[in-house]
């Protein structure tokens, strides 16, 4: 491994969002690009064991940098694996703290799925089911911070990929409307809110197409995308039925 990593490592595990954000990340960022394969495979493998920090600021920024690994072509199975495991069960859903400053576990993982979602290694379906299973995990958090447009992103991107079939482009939704039609009169649970601004999102990227980070130019139709602008609707009108 470079010799600089081990200390870049330590620093993004940093509570100072200035030595964190806008140092260590930054620098990683900039440095991923140009790693050798054995060294992308290593950081990735040493960023995937971070999902089980006690720490919600390192589970988070580990998956930021696992994206940006990601995107520069790397891929492990393991990872998709452990990235599974935590991201439906991540506890805490804070976009910003006062001290901490940006947490954004729900965005920073939502990047994540995007990455993978473009990785021709990994099959796009289950990703889909994991954004669902995200959005419908209870919470006490509503999301205030655009995290809502960061996972509809991701799932927009997932939703991008030529092998999928219509019935996998819409079948994640299942697991939504079978939690909608559950619902009772009474507040709007956060985790409801949360997936109904977040399907929002999803159908404009039906409509208009979505942009990757660091897309230029036009953006990437969804694959079936008539189906899904449709079957999202379908889902939006449980809880909205005044919607046309």
């Amino acid at each position: 491994m470079r010799s600089d990593l081990p200390g870049l490592l330590r620093a993004l595990r940093s509570p100072d969002p200035a030595v964190r954000d806008d140092h260590a990340y930054v620098r990683l960022a900039e440095l991923v690009p140009g790693l050798e394969e054995a060294e992308r495979s290593r950081l990735g493998d040493e960023l995937a064991g971070w999902f089980g920090d006690p720490e919600v600021h390192v589970r988070s920024f580990a998956a930021l940098v696992l994206a940006r690994l990601v995107e520069a072509g790397a891929h492990r199975a393991e990872w998709v694996e452990e990235f599974a495991r935590w991201y439906p069960a991540e506890p805490d859903l804070r976009g910003y703290d006062a001290g901490l400053g940006w947490l954004h576990a729900a965005a920073h993982g939502a990047d994540l799925l995007a990455a993978f979602g473009r990785h021709p290694a990994v099959e796009p379906a289950p990703l889909l089911e994991l954004g669902a299973r995200r959005l419908l995990a209870p919470t006490g958090q509503v999301f205030d911070s655009m995290e809502d447009d960061r996972i509809g992103c991701a799932l927009g991107v997932v939703l991008t990929r030529a092998e999928l079939t219509e019935r996998e482009s819409v079948g994640w939704l299942d697991l939504v409307a079978e939690e909608f039609g559950r619902g009772e009169p009474g507040p709007m649970p956060p985790f409801a809110s949360n997936t109904l601004r977040t399907l929002r999102v999803v159908y404009l990227l039906a409509d208009r197409g979505v942009r990757p980070r660091g897309r230029q130019g036009e953006p990437l139709m969804l694959r079936h995308r008539a189906a899904v602008r449709e079957a999202v609707a379908g889902v939006l009108r449980i809880a909205a039925p005044y919607a046309g």
